[in-house]
């Protein structure tokens, strides 16, 4: 069934009202009518409900069911990644998001090729906002992850301390013989309840960042021996989190 994320509550008698792009999807792309079922998430609660009546600008449901399972990951994951050249950030964007991404905060760092200007890029943000809606939709998630502008490492140092686990991937410790394995990190993390995770841009992060980070409660991970790009970093991070935890 299909999934549609809405941010109007369920009224007295049980209906809700989805509009906009939501609505012309049900009725002109999926061809649905009266009495089709859809999933809904209103305020993280899925709901099964059922189409009263409707137009491509406008649908009315009806509460059918409260769905009582989740397929949230257990411990919200935050992924920091250094700004990638292209399209890489709406693939991680993207990715992530089916992979159980809680937030995604892109990070100037250093050796970010791509520079991002506020007022031209606000029309990217919104799209990656818009992928990660689409991507929760299509893996049948219970939130839409949030994508936050780009922070500098001086706002990055400040957020972190909303976490209760902070990693840095180190290339560095990667190619040590004694690296600090990811999944032993993991085992030791069973009883918090957030993780951020920090990944460089191409070229990984420059030295001085690294130390920074790990003068301020930054753990270095190592995801295996070999050196992975950096839209692939934080989907076998993920992935790995979600083996151990799922």
């Amino acid at each position: 069934m299909q999934r549609y994320f809405t941010d109007v509550p369920i009224n007295e008698n049980n209906m809700v009202t989805i509009t906009g792009e939501d609505a012309h999807h049900m009725i002109q792309v999926m061809r649905m009518s009266p009495d089709d079922q859809v999933y809904v998430v209103v305020e993280k609660m899925t709901y099964t409900m059922k189409i009263i009546e409707g137009t491509s600008k406008e649908v009315l449901l009806k509460v059918v069911e409260q769905q009582s399972n989740s397929n949230e990951m257990p411990i919200e994951v935050s992924i920091v990644c250094g700004l990638p050249k292209g399209d890489k950030l709406e693939l991680i964007t993207q990715k992530a998001t089916e992979l159980g991404m809680h937030t995604l905060y892109p990070f100037e760092a250093k050796r970010s090729i791509v520079k991002w200007n506020k007022e031209k890029n606000e029309k990217k943000l919104v799209r990656l906002q818009k992928i990660a809606k689409e991507a929760a939709e299509q893996s049948h998630r219970s939130k839409i992850p949030t994508i936050h502008s780009p922070i500098n490492l001086n706002e990055l140092l400040e957020i972190s301390k909303r976490y209760d686990v902070k990693f840095v991937a180190d290339e560095e410790d990667a190619k040590q013989e004694q690296r600090k394995k990811f999944a032993e990190q993991l085992k030791k993390v069973y009883d918090k309840k957030s993780i951020l995770i920090v990944f460089g841009p191409e070229g990984g992060l420059d030295r001085s960042e690294v130390q920074v980070l790990l003068e301020n409660d930054f753990q270095p991970i190592s995801l295996g021996p070999r050196i992975l790009r950096t839209e692939t970093a934080p989907l076998y991070a993920l992935a790995a989190i979600s083996y151990e935890y799922e």
